[in-house]
């Protein structure tokens, strides 16, 4: 940790130089928010020099020189409550364990401030959210210092069929910090790319299915998928309450654990949380200690089917299987965690489409005139209205397939909700995990990032949220190396309630793990050495 004075003058001279000397050294230490604590405590640095160096960081590679458009909305406040956490400091008043800490948050969080909660859209461009929140309550109390809000993929990646990772008809495009021409992957776009490219040092996003896990395995950061329920869901844009969770982004395992600490807590607004499974993961994580031994007698279930999205990625994944028995774990291997991947998926679509109509109606219900729209058949016919800003590049098919399903007691949903527990949990995740006597499960999270293309869309061709995500159960990748200069994760997922340990294996792996691949800004991804030239 540099000294106050080298840090502003380092900090200042990064700001100064553009894009290229960026990449020599992060203004606040990557992957130590310890570190930053302690030297915001020992007075060596402000919070309001911290902001400041990050909103100058911001200006040089997201607004200016590479153009990252992962921020899509700069808090004015932040300076103030900045300030406001260093004059408390000196008073020897600490809030909680984020005081001081700079924190993006994905622009689907509502926040009760001058910030504006979108989804992406323009239909909620219109007054700030009328309250934060929950999870948003607690930041504030823990002493975090929220910096702004992310680009994410608009409405959550559930608009349209051709729908583009990391694009909004709010905030643009947001690009990939290693290679601006690969997507950041989605939803978290803009959380997972802030974070990886030095932005702030901890981000929200969150996931209904491989909204978090994927942008930070395409990202090259860590993030957290928690058990459903023990983060709060009461203020979020919804998709669908049997799988939406918020979850935090890092660049290593210990700074993601603080984040989702403080994020932690019962709600009497979210149902969720008084969930068995959420109140013994949250009390797990009060008490987790992380340990680099941990691997050691594990027993982790290897999951083939996630294999074969691409080759580099397998390889990079038995690279790391072979860290994992080094240290100690018993790999069993394979394991079949679900047996038929298409059944569940079309479940699975199904329960999505009857959730997101009642929660969407609900929440937009709750925002009253803070949005141009009060109900999914609003929204719809709003985006036809402005469809030359809202729908550029792709529609939105899955809007009015939602529209068009029945509500929450229909026999279409019953029938839906009963096939996703059977065949992700019971027959799926549940049995693996018992029949195997396992801690984890581990495999690829998904391969390296593929282009941007507005014009055909995502080309997703697969990855390893859908088990947990389904489930309620917990999700942790972590980055395992990178090919091409793309990075690619390695997931750890089990049981839920068992976060903490998830936790502890993630840790013991990532200490073993190559370094973290830093972002190279380049302009697209380099012909290998040694390839014969065209």
């Amino acid at each position: 940790m540099v000294d106050r004075r080298g840090f502003l003058v380092h900090s200042a001279l990064l700001a100064a130089a553009g894009p290229a000397p960026l990449l020599a050294g992060q203004a606040v230490p990557p992957g130590d928010v310890a570190s930053l604590l302690a030297a915001l405590q020992q007075g060596r640095l402000d919070s309001s020099d911290v902001v400041d160096a990050l909103l100058a960081r911001a200006d040089a590679i997201d607004s200016a020189g590479p153009r990252v458009n992962a921020i899509v909305e700069r808090n004015p406040l932040a300076q103030a409550i900045a300030r406001a956490m260093d004059h408390e400091r000196l008073q020897g008043r600490m809030r909680g364990p984020l005081h001081g800490v700079p924190i993006l948050l994905k622009d689907n969080i509502d926040t009760g401030d001058e910030m504006l909660t979108t989804a992406g859209s323009l239909a909620l461009a219109v007054r700030p959210a009328p309250a934060d929140a929950t999870l948003v309550r607690r930041l504030r109390a823990a002493g975090a210092v929220l910096l702004g809000k992310t680009n994410l993929s608009e409405w959550a990646n559930f608009r349209g069929a051709r729908s583009v990772s990391g694009w909004s008809a709010r905030g643009g495009q947001t690009l990939n910090p290693h290679v601006l021409d690969r997507s950041p992957s989605g939803s978290s776009s803009g959380s997972a790319a802030a974070v990886a490219a030095g932005l702030a040092p901890l981000a929200i996003g969150t996931e209904t299915d491989g909204s978090l896990v994927s942008p930070a395995s395409m990202c090259g950061v860590v993030a957290i998928k928690p058990t459903l329920g023990v983060v709060s869901r009461h203020g979020l844009v919804p998709l669908a309450h049997s799988q939406d969770t918020a979850g935090p982004l890092a660049t290593c395992v210990a700074d993601a654990a603080l984040l989702l600490q403080a994020m932690a807590g019962a709600d009497p607004a979210d149902p969720a949380t008084t969930a068995p499974a959420a109140a013994v993961a949250r009390h797990r994580l009060a008490g987790l200690r992380l340990d680099a031994g941990a691997l050691s007698g594990a027993r982790l279930g290897v999951a083939r089917e996630h294999f074969g999205v691409h080759p580099a990625a397998d390889a990079l994944a038995e690279t790391a299987l072979a860290t994992l028995r080094a240290a100690g774990a018993v790999l069993v291997d394979p394991v079949t965690v679900i047996a038929d991947t298409e059944a569940l998926g079309a479940a699975e679509f199904d329960r999505l489409l009857h959730e997101f109509k009642a929660g969407l109606n609900a929440y937009l219900a709750r925002r009253g005139d803070s949005a141009e729209v009060h109900s999914l058949a609003e929204l719809i016919a709003f985006n036809r209205v402005h469809a030359l800003a809202e729908m550029p590049w792709f529609g939105q098919e899955t809007f009015e397939a939602a529209q068009a399903r029945g509500g929450l007691d229909s026999p279409a949903y019953l029938r839906a909700n009963a096939t996703c527990k059977q065949l992700a949990w019971t027959h799926g995740l549940g049995a693996a995990l018992r029949r195997h006597r396992l801690d984890a499960i581990v495999a690829p999270t998904t391969g390296p990032a593929y282009p941007i293309d507005p014009v055909g869309g995502d080309h997703w061709v697969g990855g390893s949220s859908q088990p947990a995500a389904v489930s309620g159960a917990p999700h942790i990748t972590v980055p395992m190396g990178s090919a091409f200069a793309l990075p690619v994760g390695l997931s750890f997922y089990g049981a839920p309630g068992h976060d903490a340990r998830l936790l502890q294996l993630a840790y013991a792996y990532e200490r073993r793990a190559p370094p973290r691949p830093e972002p190279g800004f380049l302009e697209t991804v380099a012909r290998p050495r040694g390839a014969l030239a065209r």
